[in-house]
């Protein structure tokens, strides 16, 4: 099993509670470049309607898609405040283990830009998001609250 080797931390003052934490399985910190289990690194921004802040760069030793779960571990782990993970492939079992966590996997084409990425999230959030950023969203927001808040949320009367 290979763990982190490396992980920078970019520091940020102003973040508020609307932000959400996305990954970007990538080489170069600017394509999506990477299956998630071989992934070498990930990339983690917040990010929210018009907001887009790095905050980690993770990296890892050499790893090969060999079906090995060991290595999923560690990575699953790391991503677990986030609401997606872009990567250009993921295995059945890493999606199973990371949609059981909240993290949904969004496969993207090659040379997919974080940028543009990025961008496209920040339009679904602003146009209307798509079922899976929906909950995540609520998730979200739902996370600063108490379980009696929520239900109030929910409609729920005594």
């Amino acid at each position: 099993m290979s763990n982190l080797t490396r992980k920078l931390e970019v520091l940020h003052e102003d973040l508020d509670g609307s932000l959400m934490k996305v990954a970007f399985a990538t080489t170069d910190r600017k394509t999506v470049d990477q299956h998630f289990g071989a992934a070498k690194s990930f990339s983690i921004y917040a990010v929210n309607q018009e907001q887009k802040h790095l905050l980690n760069i993770c990296e890892f030793g050499d790893l090969k898609q060999d079906g090995n779960e060991d290595k999923l571990a560690i990575k699953i782990e790391l991503l677990e405040d986030c609401i997606a993970v872009y990567c250009r492939a993921c295995g059945a079992s890493a999606v199973k283990q990371l949609i059981a966590r909240g993290v949904q996997p969004v496969k993207v084409s090659e040379g997919a830009e974080i940028d543009e990425l990025i961008e496209e999230l920040q339009m679904e959030l602003k146009d209307g998001p798509s079922s899976w950023l929906a909950k995540a969203v609520t998730r979200i927001k739902g996370a600063g609250s108490s379980r009696f808040e929520n239900y109030e949320l929910e409609g729920w009367e005594e």
